[in-house]
C-alpha cells in the first residue's frame, strides 16, 4: 500500500475450562493461559502500533482478594513491555518465595494474570486522544463482582452521540471521550439493571446476603443485556467483555463488518480477530476454527456453560473487503487465495498497458504486502502467454511453418519476466513520521535493484491499494523511475477508493483521497464547479436529519466520469515533478466487479461504491463532504 492507513484494532480472549493445576501438570506451567494470550496478540501485532492492553478475571476468589486486573501501555513496543513486566514480577515473587509454580494456588493468589479469563487488545486509534487512558480494555468498577465490567474491541460506533444522549436521558452523567466509553456505559447500565432486579427479588425473598452473589452470578444472562444495549448501535464491531463474576462474552456486529474467529476444545475457548492466529497458536486445522456469526454473541458463564444467540435482528451481511485486500494476515488460506485472485484479475488491464509486449516488460510489486497479488498476476500472465504460444504452435504446425527457430522465439523470447525491484532496506515504519516528512523517509526505506530494467522496458508494479497517492507521487514513483524504464504501470488490486470509512479504518477525510481529488479536478477542468456547490448545499440540507433518512449525494460527482477517465487524471496528478525521468505513466485500478469475484464472501465495498451497510455511513459521508467544501480537517464522525 503506497499510503499508510491506521486501521482496525485486534482482540484476543482466552477462557480456560480447567483448573490451573491441570495446565501445570500437562504443559508444565500454571501460566498457560497468560502465555497463549501473549502468542495470540503477538501473531496479530500488525493490528496495533498505538498501544496494547490486557485484562484478567479470576474465578471463585474469596472476599477481600483482588479478582480483576488490567494493564495498558502506549510506550514503544507496548505488547512486549506489558508481558515482560508481568513476567519479571512473576519471577521476583518466585525468588521471594511468595509463589511456588508447582503449587498453582500460590500463583493464582499472588500473580495478577493467573486467572481463568484473559483479554487482550491491540490498538490502532481511530478516535480519542493518543494516551494510555484511551487504550483498551476499559473498566467499569463496583464492589459487586457482577457489576464490574471490562470491555475491549475492534470497532467504531458511528452514533456515539446518540448513545451518550440516551445515557443522559436516563439520568446519567457520561464523560464524552470515545465510542468505547459510550459502549461501556451503555452495556454497564443494562448490566446494573439486570443485577439490581435479581438482587431486589432475592432480598424481598429474605435470601441470606452471602448467597445472593452466587444467585445473581448464576441467573445473569449477558445476551439479554447485550440485546438491550446494542439495539440502537450503528457501526462495525467485534467486542469482547468480562464481568467480574467470571462471565465472558464476545459479540459481532450484525453486518459482519469486523472479523471474529474462535476455537474451542475441552481445555480452552479462544477468540481472535484473525483465524490464522488461532490455527497457529493452538496447532489446529482450518476446519476447527470457526467464525462468529454476525449479529451473534457467544457467552461463557462462570461455571463453564457455553451458549450463543442473536442479540439483534438479521441484516444483510457485508464483511469488510479491505480486511481481505490488505489488513488481515496473508498466510490465512482463504486470504492468500483471494489476494492471488485479485492480482490475476488485473491481467486484461496490464496486458493492454504493455501492448502485450512481454519481451520488453518487467513485473514487480511494491510494497511487500502486495507480494501475494504479484504471484497471482504472474500466474495469470503465464497462463495467458501459454495460451498464445499453444495457439501459435498449432497454427504453425497446420501451416507447415513450425521449426526450431519459431519454437525458441515463441517459448523463450516473449515470456513474462518477474523481478524484485523495490527492497525494504531498513526496518522503519513510514507512518511514524509526520505527514510532511513521510516522503523523504520512504525514499530511504526502499532501495532499488539496478540493471534489470532496460530503457525500452515497461515496468509494471503491483500495489494492493492506492488511497491518497501522496507516497506514490513523492516517493514510490521517484524510486521506480531510477530504473529508467520507458513506461511505468502501477496496478492496484483495489478499485478506486472514492468514499470514506467509519467502521474502524481511519480514512474518513474525503479530501485526501486521490480518486476524489482527480474527480474534482475533472469537474473544474470542465467548468462545472457549480456542481460542487450543489452537492454541498444538498449535504447541508440533510446533515441534521436522522442518519436513516440521509442519502449519498457525493455519487453525483463520480457519475459524470468513467473509471478510466478518473484513473487517467490520477496518473496526471501523481506524476512526479522535477525528476530526470520523462517516461509514460499508467495507473490502473481493479474494477469493482472483478474485486467482487475475487472476494465472494467479503462484499463490503462501500469504499469503492458508496453503498454503506448502515445509515451512519451516509451521515458520515455527508459530513465529510461538508468538511472538504469548508476546508476543515479532521474525521467526520
Amino acid at each position: 500500500m503506497s499510503d499508510f492507513l491506521k486501521h482496525e484494532c485486534g482482540i484476543a480472549m482466552i477462557r480456560l475450562l480447567k483448573p490451573l493445576a491441570y495446565y501445570q501438570e500437562k504443559y508444565g506451567t500454571p501460566l498457560y493461559g497468560f502465555n497463549q494470550l501473549f502468542l495470540l496478540m503477538e501473531k496479530q501485532h500488525n493490528r496495533g502500533q498505538d498501544g496494547a492492553g490486557i485484562g484478567c478475571v479470576k474465578l471463585n476468589v474469596d472476599p477481600g482478594q483482588a479478582y480483576m486486573a488490567r494493564e495498558r501501555s502506549i510506550r514503544t513496543n507496548p505488547l512486549s513491555r506489558i508481558f515482560q513486566g508481568q513476567l519479571k514480577d512473576y519471577q521476583s515473587k518466585i525468588d521471594a518465595g511468595v509463589i511456588h509454580p508447582e503449587f498453582p494456588d500460590t500463583v493464582k493468589k499472588h500473580f495478577d494474570y493467573a486467572g481463568e479469563v484473559l483479554l487482550g487488545h491491540l490498538r490502532y486509534g481511530t478516535s480519542g486522544v493518543y494516551s494510555s487512558s484511551n487504550c483498551h480494555p476499559f473498566v467499569r468498577q463496583s464492589n459487586w463482582p457482577t457489576k464490574n465490567l471490562m470491555l475491549a474491541g475492534n470497532f467504531t460506533i458511528t452514533n456515539e452521540k446518540d448513545i451518550n444522549n440516551d445515557l443522559i436521558n436516563r439520568g446519567q452523567h457520561p464523560i464524552f471521550g470515545t465510542d468505547t466509553q459510550a459502549v461501556l456505559e451503555d452495556v454497564g447500565f443494562h448490566l446494573d439493571e439486570a443485577h439490581d432486579a435479581i438482587y431486589h427479588q432475592m432480598r424481598d425473598q429474605n435470601v441470606e446476603g452471602k448467597l445472593i452473589p452466587k444467585i445473581i452470578s448464576k441467573d445473569l444472562d449477558p445476551i439479554r443485556i447485550l440485546k438491550k444495549a446494542a439495539a440502537t448501535w450503528d457501526g462495525g464491531y467485534t467486542i469482547a467483555g468480562m464481568i467480574g463474576n467470571g462471565d465472558s462474552f464476545v459479540m459481532r456486529d450484525p453486518q459482519g463488518i469486523r472479523p471474529c474467529f474462535y476455537f474451542q476444545n475441552d481445555e480452552v475457548v479462544a477468540y481472535a480477530s484473525e483465524r490464522v492466529a488461532l490455527m497457529t497458536i493452538f496447532d489446529q486445522p482450518i476446519e476447527n476454527v470457526c467464525e462468529l456469526e454476525p449479529g451473534t454473541a457467544m457467552v461463557i458463564k462462570a461455571d463453564g456453560t457455553i451458549y450463543s444467540d442473536r442479540f439483534t435482528a438479521e441484516r444483510p451481511i457485508t464483511p469488510c473487503s479491505f480486511e481481505r485486500i490488505y489488513f488481515s494476515r496473508g498466510n490465512d488460506a482463504d486470504i492468500y487465495r483471494e489476494r492471488k485472485a485479485l492480482g490475476g484479475a488485473l491481467l486484461e488491464q496490464v496486458v493492454k498497458c504493455i501492448d502485450n509486449d512481454f519481451a520488453n516488460s518487467v513485473f514487480s510489486f511494491v510494497p511487500n504486502t502486495a507480494e501475494t497479488a504479484y504471484y497471482g498476476l504472474l500466474d495469470a500472465l503465464r497462463l495467458h502467454r501459454r495460451t498464445e504460444v499453444k495457439d501459435a504452435l498449432l497454427k504453425a504446425n497446420a501451416e507447415g511453418t513450425l521449426d526450431e527457430q519459431l519454437i525458441d522465439k515463441l517459448i523463450m523470447g516473449n515470456w513474462p519476466r518477474g523481478e524484485k525491484i523495490a527492497h525494504k532496506d531498513v526496518k522503519l515504519r513510514t507512518f511514524i513520521a509526520q505527514e510532511e516528512g513521510r516522503a523523504q523517509l520512504v525514499s530511504h526505506v526502499y532501495d532499488i535493484t539496478y540493471g534489470v530494467v532496460k530503457p525500452n522496458d515497461s515496468l509494471v508494479c503491483i500495489d494492493d491499494s492506492i488511497v491518497r497517492g501522496t507516497t506514490l507521487k513523492e516517493s514510490i514513483l521517484k524510486i521506480l523511475s531510477r530504473t529508467n524504464p520507458r513506461k511505468i504501470v502501477v496496478a492496484s488490486t483495489a478499485p478506486q477508493i472514492r468514499y470514506p470509512d467509519c467502521y474502524g479504518i481511519d480514512m474518513s477525510e474525503l479530501s485526501k483521497f486521490i480518486a476524489f481529488k482527480a474527480t474534482v479536478q475533472l469537474i473544474k477542468d470542465d467548468g462545472q464547479s457549480e456542481l460542487l456547490k450543489e452537492v454541498y448545499r444538498d449535504c447541508l440540507e440533510q446533515v441534521d436529519l436522522p442518519a436513516v433518512e440521509q442519502v449519498n449525494h457525493v455519487k453525483r460527482l463520480y457519475d459524470r466520469y468513467t473509471a478510466e477517465q478518473i484513473s487517467k487524471k490520477i496518473g496526471d496528478l501523481v506524476y512526479p515533478k522535477n525528476i530526470p525521468w520523462q517516461g509514460d505513466l499508467d495507473v490502473v485500478f481493479l474494477p469493482v466487479e472483478k474485486m467482487r469475484a475475487a472476494l465472494p464472501n467479503n462484499n463490503g465495498d462501500w469504499y469503492f461504491t458508496g453503498n454503506y451497510p448502515t445509515p451512519g455511513g451516509y451521515a458520515m459521508l455527508n459530513k465529510a463532504f461538508i468538511n472538504y467544501f469548508e476546508n476543515k480537517d479532521g474525521r467526520a464522525y
